[in-house]
């Protein structure tokens, strides 16, 4: 096998390593059904029951995720014994990158795009906007890329940062995919109080 080969067996194991177990993310939430009770990217989303269980799906795709890599590393393992040994390599390396970085997140360290403490925080943020804490009379929460404020008056209720939530891409549906497998779903922007304390330093 000539090294052109040998470079392309690789890359082509890395990539299908790196997208396949991604494919829920990428794919399933960005159909037309899925989207309906969501402003068009990139407008801010209005906060709703149907934002915190767009997070718990989100969620459980990137679960999904250790699953999907169990064939993919079989495939990887069977490639290096009876087939293509740079492909298998790509496979086991893309696909188990994931599976490590992944686990240290659950563990450790940065925490994932979606979870249930997200999904928690979003509903306490609702909660508040819609009792006698709210900002101001006509007070509609909103999520914009760095934290969640009231439309109406501009108050930031909570500094959070919003991840990718599955709507289709206004650049595309090649480049928001492109992103996504960039990002892997984290937010684009610091969360406000961030910024602010940033600013100040």
């Amino acid at each position: 096998m000539g090294w052109t080969a040998t470079l392309f067996s690789l890359m082509l194991g890395l990539l299908i390593g790196h997208v396949g177990p991604r494919i829920p993310t990428l794919f399933l939430t960005r159909t037309r059904g899925f989207n309906t009770h969501f402003e068009p990217h990139p407008e801010a989303v209005n906060l709703s029951p149907y934002v915190t269980q767009r997070v718990l799906h989100l969620r459980m795709f990137y679960l999904t995720s250790f699953a999907l890599a169990i064939p993919l590393l079989t495939l990887g393992g069977m490639s290096l014994k009876y087939g293509s040994g740079w492909f298998g390599i790509g496979l086991w390396l893309s696909t188990g990158w994931m599976v490590l970085t992944r686990l240290q997140s659950l563990v450790a360290g940065r925490n994932p795009p979606w979870s249930k403490s997200l999904a928690y925080d979003l509903q306490r943020v609702m909660n508040q906007a819609s009792s006698t804490k709210q900002c101001c009379s006509y007070t509609i929460p909103i999520w914009r890329g760095n934290g969640i404020y009231c439309k109406v008056c501009g108050h930031l209720y909570a500094p959070i940062a919003r991840p990718d939530l599955g709507r289709v891409r206004s650049d595309g549906r090649i480049m928001g995919t492109l992103r996504l497998l960039m990002t892997d779903g984290y937010p684009m922007m610091e969360a406000a109080s961030d910024i602010i304390k940033n600013e100040e330093e």
